[in-house]
């Protein structure tokens, strides 16, 4: 009797023992940062993005010439102006000042969310093929391995290759 509760006890662990096997979750990981630069798409929203901010630091650069030539004429002719002249002068060039740093602000907040906007179909491309190839491969968890986001090891299936072959990148 206490042979067969011995042999059922190491008969339910052997049994336990295999489901805990079976029910392991396959888990890889990829560096989405790096799979997100060398997509196509990604190249051309920086190029859209530099050509955007481009024009708009041009326009700020024309706005502080303008700026600057204002203030140099307004001091050359201060002496021959009066002095309640001279305080509508410095009031305009306060405003022109307040002016160029609203716009500098705006232009920064378009940017951004032209950033913002180009970016979300890019994620969300890659994010869908890095669930096509794990959902193909039965991984049931993938990592980011992207420095500082958590991951301290990364020796398990690395899915770079796998999802650029589904990005045709």
């Amino acid at each position: 009797m206490k042979h067969l509760k011995t042999l059922l006890f190491a008969a339910i662990l052997f049994v336990g023992a295999t489901a805990m096997m079976n029910a392991q979750s396959k888990v890889a990981h990829i560096n989405t940062t790096q799979l997100v630069e060398a997509m196509p798409a990604m190249k051309n929203a920086q190029a859209e993005l530099e050509k955007l901010q481009k024009t708009y630091e041009a326009e700020i650069k024309t706005m502080a010439t303008e700026f600057d030539n204002k203030v140099k004429q307004y001091r050359a002719e201060a002496d021959n102006q009066t002095e309640e002249e001279n305080a509508k002068r410095a009031q305009e060039v306060q405003t022109m000042e307040q002016s160029i740093r609203q716009y500098q602000g705006q232009a920064q907040q378009d940017l951004q969310k032209k950033e913002a906007e180009l970016l979300k179909p890019i994620f969300e491309q890659a994010k869908a093929a890095i669930q096509r190839v794990a959902k193909a491969q039965g991984i049931q968890y993938v990592l980011d391995s992207t420095q500082g986001s958590g991951v301290i090891v990364a020796d398990g299936k690395d899915l770079m290759p796998d999802v650029k072959k589904e990005l045709g990148i």
